[in-house]
């Protein structure tokens, strides 16, 4: 006897809404309710609602989860939100405790005054519902909800609950007798510790959270009552965790073994270098150990080994600035400076410079204090000073390997700088960096540190400062009104800096500034990445002049304007009204 074919379910309301607004085709229904009568039961069928449906159509790949959360979200009448890209701030996703969001699947990830934004997968979750409602009345907060895929909750759980809740599993691992044996000092315990696989698990996830973050710097620093985990992201500190004091011993002596420093040396600050491999990303970390009153404190620059070195016009140099590097880096002798703060990109910038000079006909042979960019065709040396190997001792050696082209580090003192000038009369083309303000503050360091004034004419050819500022986010970025003063001052830092920097007339009707409002590309931070605002210096005869008269830095500004060359400031606020950075971030790092 045959067998009735089983019924044909109907459309949902869900599954016609998703037809008719483009998310499925109309033949996809067929592929539903045959999906419907065959993978769901009698009682599945009955209580089927949206949440279903969803599953359904995204397991038979009519759709994908991020769209049909955005199908879910235009349905209910809800904002939707995608959090893969998002950094979520620490002090953003402690409003929920973590018991909350991993039970209900929540995460809180922007704080409006008193609104909270808060993503969640499954909005028919009534008890979700009701525990964010007593949470906010509890913070005298209200709760905005947004829709966001199960993925998207799985990638943000992953990126900043991962940190917390892997470091937090570890640590109930960790045996009370085991802590305490960490904090002695008698050294042959402390292996024992290290060899602990929750010990390993904190630092790796550290690691991993730190370069998938895109973090330039991790600070692990001792106070009195906790340990304090912070990301440099974007030349800003961002502080990712908190650990008990007792497990500082384990995780710096686990740092000292990858590094291979000395673990029971802890008086005397120690560096070294390690590897480290995270989703096929490969990094080296270069290792500060400092001790402090509360214990050691460990900085480690990372330094990713798969980036690309970019072009001068990447890096934000234009106008005089580009025309003036280019002209100098051809040339076949002569000392090239790069000058600013730690952290300002001058060790990127002269990297950027000799991957244009690379060439098979010329040698060029560097001495860096690490080696952070690995360049094919370029012989590059490090400094290694426990066994004497100084940029003074390893500039005489490099000058002995018939060189063309010759790249300090960085000069540190009379020595270093007495070899380079050296160098550069010469014949060999010297680039190096030195730390000082601004670009006219370069050669009076020089004569500090013993250079006599005419062998500075004669060898150094331009001298390059710089800073660097955060980017506006491309994806929520908006014109800002400008106050009045700072309309003024704009305008009158602008005056009579050459057209060819701006990529439209200014005046003061045309004058805009732009802000980012933050968004889920930027972690909504509302910048993306950084760029430099540079200023040259020239050496050419007027300089010279200027220079041998003790001119101001004022009065070398106004006739370097006159030659078309423009102060860090300046090129900052062209930037700032080109839209690349704001004027906050210019005069944050311009302000003396």
């Amino acid at each position: 006897m045959a067998t009735d074919a089983p019924a044909k379910i109907a459309p949902s309301d869900f599954e016609k809404f998703l037809v008719a607004h483009g998310f499925i085709q109309a033949a996809a229904l067929e592929v539903l309710a045959r999906a419907k009568t065959t993978k769901l039961s009698a009682a599945e069928q009955a209580n089927m609602d949206y949440q279903v449906i969803s599953q359904l159509a995204v397991a038979e790949k009519l759709i994908d989860e991020e769209e049909i959360a955005k199908a879910k979200a235009a349905f209910l009448g809800m904002p939707y939100s995608d959090l893969r890209q998002t950094k979520i701030p620490a002090d953003i996703l402690g409003l929920i405790p973590d018991e909350a969001r991993n039970f209900y699947r929540v995460v809180p990830f922007e704080r409006d005054k008193d609104i909270l934004k808060v993503a969640i997968s499954n909005p028919s979750n009534l008890q979700a519902l009701e525990a964010l409602e007593f949470l906010g009345q509890k913070q005298n907060l209200q709760i905005q909800l947004y829709l966001v895929s199960s993925a998207s909750i799985d990638k943000a759980f992953g990126k900043q609950e991962n940190l917390s809740a892997v470091v937090g599993a570890a640590l109930e691992n960790i045996q009370t007798e085991v802590s305490q044996r960490a904090e002695q000092v008698h050294a042959p315990q402390k292996p024992q510790v290290m060899q602990d696989a929750p010990i390993i698990k904190i630092v790796d996830v550290i690691l991993a959270n730190a370069i998938e973050g895109n973090a330039s710097d991790i600070h692990i620093e001792p106070s009195e009552t906790d340990v304090r985990v912070r990301y440099r992201i974007d030349g800003i500190l961002h502080t990712s965790l908190h650990l008990p004091r007792n497990v500082l011993p384990a995780i710096i002596s686990r740092i000292k073994i990858l590094s291979n420093l000395k673990i029971d040396e802890t008086r005397l600050p120690q560096d070294g270098r390690f590897h480290f491999e995270v989703n096929k990303r490969s990094v080296d970390l270069r290792v500060s150990v400092l001790p402090l009153i509360y214990g050691e404190k460990v900085v480690m620059r990372i330094l990713d080994k798969t980036t690309s070195v970019p072009t001068l016009e990447d890096l934000g140099i234009r106008g005089t600035a580009l025309a003036w590097v280019q002209e100098n880096i051809k040339k076949t002798h002569g000392i090239f400076l790069i000058t600013g703060p730690t952290g300002s990109g001058k060790s990127t910038t002269l990297y950027a410079i000799l991957s244009l000079l690379n060439t098979t006909s010329v040698n060029i042979v560097t001495l860096e204090d690490p080696v952070e960019y690995f360049m094919e065709g370029v012989n590059q040396s490090q400094t290694n000073p426990d066994i004497g190997l100084t940029f003074a001792s390893g500039l005489r050696s490099i000058l002995r390997q018939d060189p063309n082209i010759v790249m300090v580090g960085e000069i540190r003192d009379a020595e270093t700088s007495e070899l380079a000038v050296h160098a550069a009369l010469t014949g060999h083309l010297v680039f190096s960096t030195l730390h000082t303000n601004n670009s006219v503050g370069a050669v009076p360091r020089l004569i500090n540190m013993g250079i006599e004034p005419f062998l500075l004419d004669a060898s150094v050819n331009l001298v390059l400062a710089q800073r660097l500022v955060r980017k506006i986010c491309s994806h929520c970025k908006k014109e800002v009104d400008i106050p009045a003063s700072l309309h003024d001052e704009i305008l009158k830092a602008l005056e009579g800096v050459p057209k060819e920097y701006f990529d439209k007339e200014v005046d003061g009707k045309s004058l805009k500034i732009y802000r980012g409002e933050g968004c889920d590309k930027c972690g909504h931070s509302g910048y993306k990445g950084r760029l430099g605002i540079y200023e040259a210096l020239p050496m050419n005869t007027e300089v010279q002049q200027m220079l041998r008269a003790h001119k101001s830095a004022q009065e070398m500004y106004e006739q370097l304007l006159k030659l078309g060359a423009i102060s860090m400031k300046q090129d900052g606020y062209v930037k700032a009204i080109r839209g690349e950075t704001t004027v906050d971030e210019v005069l944050r790092v311009t302000s003396e």
